[in-house]
Protein backbone atom coordinates (compact mmCIF):
# COMPACT_ATOMS: atom_id res chain seq x y z
CA UNK A 1 0.00 0.00 0.00
CA UNK A 2 1.15 3.65 -0.88
CA UNK A 3 -0.27 6.68 1.30
CA UNK A 4 -0.09 9.98 -0.02
CA UNK A 5 -0.87 12.99 2.65
CA UNK A 6 -3.32 15.31 0.50
CA UNK A 7 -4.36 17.38 3.71
CA UNK A 8 -1.49 17.78 6.49
CA UNK A 9 -2.83 18.49 9.50
CA UNK A 10 -2.51 22.72 9.46
CA UNK A 11 -4.55 22.34 6.15
CA UNK A 12 -6.99 19.99 7.59
CA UNK A 13 -7.52 22.49 10.61
CA UNK A 14 -8.06 25.04 8.29
CA UNK A 15 -10.84 23.26 6.01
CA UNK A 16 -12.74 22.22 9.23
CA UNK A 17 -12.66 26.02 9.96
CA UNK A 18 -13.80 26.69 6.36
CA UNK A 19 -16.83 23.96 6.47
CA UNK A 20 -18.04 25.70 9.88
CA UNK A 21 -17.85 29.29 8.59
CA UNK A 22 -19.84 27.99 5.79
CA UNK A 23 -22.20 26.04 7.75
CA UNK A 24 -23.07 28.52 10.08
CA UNK A 25 -23.55 30.94 7.44
CA UNK A 26 -26.27 28.81 5.78
CA UNK A 27 -27.80 27.92 9.03
CA UNK A 28 -30.89 30.78 9.78
CA UNK A 29 -30.84 29.60 13.74
CA UNK A 30 -27.90 27.78 14.80
CA UNK A 31 -30.71 27.01 18.00
CA UNK A 32 -32.45 25.17 15.51
CA UNK A 33 -28.95 23.47 13.60
CA UNK A 34 -28.21 19.24 14.43
CA UNK A 35 -24.76 17.59 13.30
CA UNK A 36 -26.37 14.37 12.38
CA UNK A 37 -22.84 11.62 12.03
CA UNK A 38 -22.93 8.82 10.05
CA UNK A 39 -20.71 5.86 10.95
CA UNK A 40 -18.28 6.20 11.25
CA UNK A 41 -15.79 9.00 10.78
CA UNK A 42 -19.15 11.07 9.78
CA UNK A 43 -19.46 10.84 13.72
CA UNK A 44 -15.93 11.73 15.22
CA UNK A 45 -16.18 14.36 12.19
CA UNK A 46 -19.57 16.08 13.55
CA UNK A 47 -18.01 16.09 16.67
CA UNK A 48 -15.08 17.84 15.49
CA UNK A 49 -17.45 20.07 13.39
CA UNK A 50 -19.88 21.00 16.71
CA UNK A 51 -16.64 22.04 18.72
CA UNK A 52 -15.87 24.64 15.91
CA UNK A 53 -18.77 25.80 15.50
CA UNK A 54 -19.51 26.43 18.91
CA UNK A 55 -16.39 28.61 19.32
CA UNK A 56 -17.56 30.67 16.36
CA UNK A 57 -21.41 30.98 17.74
CA UNK A 58 -20.67 30.92 21.34
CA UNK A 59 -23.23 28.27 21.82
CA UNK A 60 -23.46 24.39 21.97
CA UNK A 61 -24.53 23.06 18.50
CA UNK A 62 -26.62 19.91 18.66
CA UNK A 63 -25.66 16.27 17.51
CA UNK A 64 -25.88 12.99 16.77
CA UNK A 65 -25.15 9.97 14.73
CA UNK A 66 -27.36 7.59 12.61
CA UNK A 67 -26.66 4.50 11.42
CA UNK A 68 -28.26 4.20 7.76
CA UNK A 69 -27.05 0.03 7.54
CA UNK A 70 -30.20 -1.41 7.72
CA UNK A 71 -31.20 0.98 4.65
CA UNK A 72 -28.35 -0.07 2.07
CA UNK A 73 -29.67 -1.30 -0.96
CA UNK A 74 -26.24 -2.57 -2.07
CA UNK A 75 -25.16 -5.22 1.21
CA UNK A 76 -24.85 -7.56 -0.77
CA UNK A 77 -21.95 -6.00 -2.70
CA UNK A 78 -20.37 -3.94 0.30
CA UNK A 79 -21.32 -6.59 2.94
CA UNK A 80 -22.22 -5.48 6.83
CA UNK A 81 -20.35 -4.08 9.24
CA UNK A 82 -20.96 -4.02 13.53
CA UNK A 83 -24.07 -1.62 13.67
CA UNK A 84 -23.38 1.66 15.71
CA UNK A 85 -26.13 3.06 17.39
CA UNK A 86 -28.52 5.73 16.45
CA UNK A 87 -28.05 8.64 18.17
CA UNK A 88 -31.10 11.62 17.32
CA UNK A 89 -32.63 13.92 19.43
CA UNK A 90 -36.54 12.77 19.59
CA UNK A 91 -37.73 15.01 16.49
CA UNK A 92 -36.45 16.37 13.97
CA UNK A 93 -39.04 18.79 12.83
CA UNK A 94 -38.32 22.01 11.76
CA UNK A 95 -34.60 21.48 12.74
CA UNK A 96 -31.65 21.84 10.34
CA UNK A 97 -30.11 18.54 9.72
CA UNK A 98 -26.58 18.05 8.79
CA UNK A 99 -25.58 15.13 7.61
CA UNK A 100 -21.91 14.29 7.92
CA UNK A 101 -19.61 11.96 6.60
CA UNK A 102 -16.12 11.94 5.73
CA UNK A 103 -16.28 10.87 2.30
CA UNK A 104 -18.82 10.82 -0.53
CA UNK A 105 -18.35 7.99 -3.14
CA UNK A 106 -21.40 6.09 -5.39
CA UNK A 107 -23.79 8.49 -3.13
CA UNK A 108 -25.34 4.93 -1.75
CA UNK A 109 -24.50 5.91 2.14
CA UNK A 110 -26.22 9.03 1.84
CA UNK A 111 -29.29 7.99 0.25
CA UNK A 112 -29.94 5.20 3.11
CA UNK A 113 -29.09 7.89 5.57
CA UNK A 114 -31.68 10.05 4.00
CA UNK A 115 -33.94 7.01 4.23
CA UNK A 116 -33.73 6.38 7.65
CA UNK A 117 -33.62 10.10 8.92
CA UNK A 118 -37.27 10.23 7.28
CA UNK A 119 -37.97 7.74 10.70
CA UNK A 120 -37.09 10.73 13.13
CA UNK A 121 -39.14 13.29 11.79
CA UNK A 122 -39.08 15.75 9.03
CA UNK A 123 -36.81 18.72 9.41
CA UNK A 124 -37.29 21.76 7.56
CA UNK A 125 -33.74 20.98 5.70
CA UNK A 126 -31.23 19.01 5.00
CA UNK A 127 -27.93 19.32 4.37
CA UNK A 128 -24.53 17.03 3.33
CA UNK A 129 -21.13 18.09 4.41
CA UNK A 130 -18.34 15.89 3.64
CA UNK A 131 -14.74 16.38 3.99
CA UNK A 132 -13.80 14.89 0.52
CA UNK A 133 -16.18 14.11 -2.63
CA UNK A 134 -13.81 11.45 -4.17
CA UNK A 135 -16.29 11.23 -7.51
CA UNK A 136 -17.98 7.53 -8.90
CA UNK A 137 -21.56 9.00 -8.34
CA UNK A 138 -24.32 6.64 -9.04
CA UNK A 139 -26.91 8.66 -7.70
CA UNK A 140 -27.76 12.43 -8.53
CA UNK A 141 -26.40 12.92 -4.84
CA UNK A 142 -24.13 15.61 -3.93
CA UNK A 143 -22.71 17.78 -0.92
CA UNK A 144 -23.53 20.84 0.06
CA UNK A 145 -20.33 21.38 2.43
CA UNK A 146 -17.00 20.20 0.72
CA UNK A 147 -13.80 20.27 2.25
CA UNK A 148 -12.11 18.70 -0.96
CA UNK A 149 -12.75 16.85 -4.17
CA UNK A 150 -10.34 14.17 -4.87
CA UNK A 151 -10.67 12.57 -8.47
CA UNK A 152 -9.91 8.83 -7.48
CA UNK A 153 -9.64 5.36 -9.29
CA UNK A 154 -12.00 3.02 -8.01
CA UNK A 155 -8.84 0.69 -6.12
CA UNK A 156 -8.04 3.64 -4.11
CA UNK A 157 -9.38 4.66 -1.09
CA UNK A 158 -9.23 7.75 0.75
CA UNK A 159 -8.93 7.92 5.03
CA UNK A 160 -9.83 10.89 6.81
CA UNK A 161 -7.32 10.84 10.47
CA UNK A 162 -8.48 12.42 13.30
CA UNK A 163 -5.84 13.19 16.49
CA UNK A 164 -8.48 11.94 19.07
CA UNK A 165 -8.76 8.54 17.29
CA UNK A 166 -5.90 7.94 15.05
CA UNK A 167 -3.28 9.53 16.91
CA UNK A 168 -2.68 11.36 13.79
CA UNK A 169 -4.49 14.18 12.03
CA UNK A 170 -4.40 14.59 7.86
CA UNK A 171 -6.59 13.25 4.65
CA UNK A 172 -4.83 10.08 3.04
CA UNK A 173 -5.11 8.56 -0.29
CA UNK A 174 -4.12 4.98 -0.11
CA UNK A 175 -3.43 2.79 -3.37
CA UNK A 176 -3.27 -0.50 -3.65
Amino acid sequence: MHRLELLSATELGRTLDRLASQVLEAAIDPGRLVLVGIPTRGVALAEVLAQRLRELCSRPIAQGSLDPTFHRDDLERVGTRLVQATDLPPHLDDLHVVLVDDVIFTGRTVRAALEALQAWGRPRRVSLLVMVDRGHRELPIQPDFCGRVVPTSRQERIELCLLGIDGEEGVFLVRP
